[in-house]
Order: structure tokens, then C-alpha cells, then sequence
């Protein structure tokens, strides 16, 4: 079996060699090359071609997301792996929409990082835990429809917009003050994306929320 070619990216020289001191010693990976940036990187894939980058994320030139979609762009069969101390929204979902295959933070061991290079080449994707909830609660997010954040009452106005009720007729069937109407209407047409209550009564009925 050929040895995995492995390139490290990071502008923190600490960084580069203690993941070289480590990966140095395993004896199916082979390192083809070091790179302080995104511009460095790119020449580096070109040239050996790796099989796995551990890339960093922040760095002088610019960011690993870039330099991920430049060497993926030129190398698809490349697998990138993110190795960084940040997974804020704004970091790791676009490094994962430009590509990178799995996502770490360097508070891994370097054993964990070398387990995730062979699993990575077997086509396992390895997230670390943090960055595993939040892809799972945006999946849920997205997953919602617009009317499951109203709450009981504005769905029970939702319910009478979609009847054709005026807000009278809506405060007088729910025991409600006209203003307490107009409040839940406002919220619900933010809640929806809707512009006013007739596309809001359309909704509601679209999606089977009128009363009987």
C-alpha cells in the first residue's frame, strides 16, 4: 500500500512542527511539504499533489476556505481537512461548503489528527463534536417550516387569518384585545417572511392550518 501524502498548512511555525515531529513517525503517512499560506499552499498542492491537507483556517494571506476552494478547483480528489481553533457559524460552514472534507480543532491529540488522515482516505468524514451539533441544529433549522416558530396563540391566529377573520372577529373568537391581535399578527407575518395577512391567510392554507 503507497504511503498517504500529507501536507500541512498553518502560518504558526509551532504549529507546522509539532504535526511534523508526530506525523514523521507514522509510518504510512508521508509528508510532502509544509506551507506558511494560502498562496504557498496552492504552488505545494500543485506540485505534490497530496492526498490529505490539514489546513488551517486564519493565516496572513487570507483564509483556508479560499485557499481549500483554489487546490479543490484544480485537485477534487484531495481530501482537506480543517484543523483550527475556531468553529463559529462564519468559519465552519463555509469551509465545508467550499469542500473541506473534515473538520477538527487543535485541541485534538495528534494521534486523533493522524486517525483522522487514514479515516479520511477510507471515506469517513471525522467532525469534531462541537461542529457536529451545530451542523445538526442548522439541519433541524432548515428542516423547520416558517409556522413551527410561531407559538400556540399566534398559530391560533394564523388558524383565523386563514378563516378570512378580521382582527375583531379574531379578538372576539380568542378573548383577546384588538392591539394583542395586531401584535401577533405582526410577529407572525415576520415569522412567515410574508408581507401582509392575506398571503399569511394563504399560507395557512396551504399548509393545512385553517380550522376544519
Amino acid at each position: 500500500m503507497d504511503k498517504i501524502k500529507v501536507l500541512i498548512v498553518d502560518d504558526h511555525e509551532m504549529v507546522r512542527l509539532g504535526m511534523r515531529s508526530y506525523l514523521m513517525t507514522e509510518k504510512d503517512i508521508h509528508l510532502v511539504g509544509e506551507a506558511s499560506s494560502g498562496k504557498e499552499a496552492y504552488r505545494l498542492a500543485q506540485e505534490h499533489k497530496p492526498d490529505v491537507i490539514l489546513m488551517d483556517l486564519l493565516m496572513e494571506d487570507g483564509t483556508g476556505i479560499e485557499a481549500t476552494k483554489n487546490i479543490l478547483s484544480v485537485h477534487p480528489d484531495c481530501k482537506v481537512i480543517i484543523l483550527t481553533s475556531y468553529y463559529d457559524d462564519e468559519q465552519v460552514f463555509p469551509a465545508l461548503e467550499a469542500g473541506a472534507h473534515s473538520y477538527l480543532l487543535k485541541t485534538a491529540k495528534a494521534e486523533e489528527v493522524a486517525q483522522a488522515i487514514f479515516k479520511s482516505m477510507n471515506g469517513e468524514v471525522v467532525i469534531e463534536p462541537k461542529v457536529a451539533t451545530k451542523m445538526m441544529n442548522r439541519f433541524r433549522q432548515k428542516d423547520k417550516k416558517p409556522h413551527e416558530e410561531l407559538t400556540e396563540r399566534e398559530l391560533d391566529v394564523l388558524r383565523c387569518l386563514g378563516n378570512g377573520l378580521t382582527n375583531q372577529e379574531i379578538s372576539e373568537k380568542l378573548f383577546i384585545g384588538v392591539k394583542t391581535v395586531k401584535t401577533h399578527v405582526s410577529n407572525i407575518l415576520s415569522k412567515l417572511g410574508v408581507s401582509d395577512r392575506t398571503q399569511a391567510a394563504i399560507y395557512a392554507n396551504r399548509n393545512g392550518l385553517i380550522d376544519g
